[in-house]
């Protein structure tokens, strides 16, 4: 009998909600694991509809309907079975205090950074894509890497009003660090929260920009080869980056945005050339979408990317 079919069943829809039902680590400082999976409910920094603050819980889940609790998940496309022996643990949420930017985003990089000394890949499910700003902090120190940003919107506001930390400055904050090297901007479209002058900003620092029609006219394979060769890879993905029809459960929907199988391909060509050294997904917002297709697409990339990462992990080996 295989070890699965021993003990319980363990069912998607039992059990405390956990990401992929994995263990729940409160203790920051006894993270041993390959994954550490954070989440960052802030959304405090949404200019129009909020609701990411339930992105965490949304996203765990729906996480769980792809826990069945056996080793793995085969891909027959693929012949490969991935997540085989991957740890995942859950490190829970950063404590978010309401209306209280700096302090949030400072407990969130607490637990980047605690992901971070353990050795493991840190996985943060915000929350809006302000949240990116602490992650990418928690980075100070380390070797410089490349960010990909998979998203509708530039994110490159430099200030307004005197706010520097809502979800339309993240890739401008991230553009101002020593230790990153550059940006990949996919799936930038149509009417934008970004001003020319934002473009015209991202662009003079080298920032590669392309919409979702630029991307189908690449196809995955050579969008993905855009990035410099050898560069380290920090992956954040804005579930609005896809398009409504599948995706409704987000404050800023556009349409005309990325399907799934365009988004997953250019991730697993990413992973293949890359070393993926972090990733966070955001602006999942559960409430406008009551049929929860949004939180399981956020949840399928989240754990179809993390198959592709430990994949190629180990066939580097």
């Amino acid at each position: 009998m295989h070890g699965y079919q021993s003990g319980r069943l363990n069912l998607p829809f039992t059990g405390i909600c956990t990401f992929a039902k994995a263990p729940h680590v409160a203790d920051w400082d006894a993270l041993d694991c390959d994954v550490a999976v954070l989440g960052a409910p802030f959304d405090a920094g949404t200019q129009w509809r909020a609701g990411a603050r339930f992105g965490p819980r949304g996203v765990r889940e729906a996480s769980t309907l792809f826990s069945f609790g056996h080793a793995g998940a085969y891909d027959h496309e693929d012949d490969v079975t991935y997540l085989d022996g991957v740890r995942i643990v859950d490190m829970g949420d950063a404590d978010i205090v309401h209306t209280d930017t700096l302090k949030s985003h400072a407990n969130i990089r607490a637990g980047v950074e605690a992901a971070l000394k353990a050795g493991a890949l840190p996985v943060t499910i915000g929350g809006d894509h302000s949240i990116n700003i602490p992650c990418i902090e928690a980075y100070e120190g380390h070797a410089p890497f490349h960010v990909l940003q998979i998203d509708a919107h530039l994110d490159f506001v430099d200030e307004r009003h005197g706010v520097t930390r809502g979800h339309g400055n993240p890739m401008r904050r991230a553009a101002e660090k020593d230790w990153v090297s550059g940006l990949t901007q996919l799936g930038i479209r149509n009417v934008s929260s970004t001003a020319k002058e934002g473009y015209d900003d991202a662009r003079a620092r080298g920032s590669d920009i392309l919409s979702v029609r630029q991307v189908r006219k690449l196809g995955p394979k050579a969008t993905a080869a855009r990035i410099p060769a050898g560069a380290p890879v920090y992956i954040t993905i804005d579930i609005d980056a896809f398009c409504p029809s599948i995706a409704p459960g987000t404050g800023t929907p556009s349409h005309g945005g990325f399907l799934y199988y365009e988004v997953l391909e250019i991730l697993q060509n990413v992973a293949r050339h890359h070393d993926i050294i972090g990733i966070d997904l955001v602006e999942v917002a559960p409430d406008y979408d009551p049929t929860g297709s949004t939180s399981i697409l956020a949840a399928q990339v989240l754990m179809n990317l993390l198959g592709f990462i430990f994949h190629a992990r180990a066939a580097a080996k």
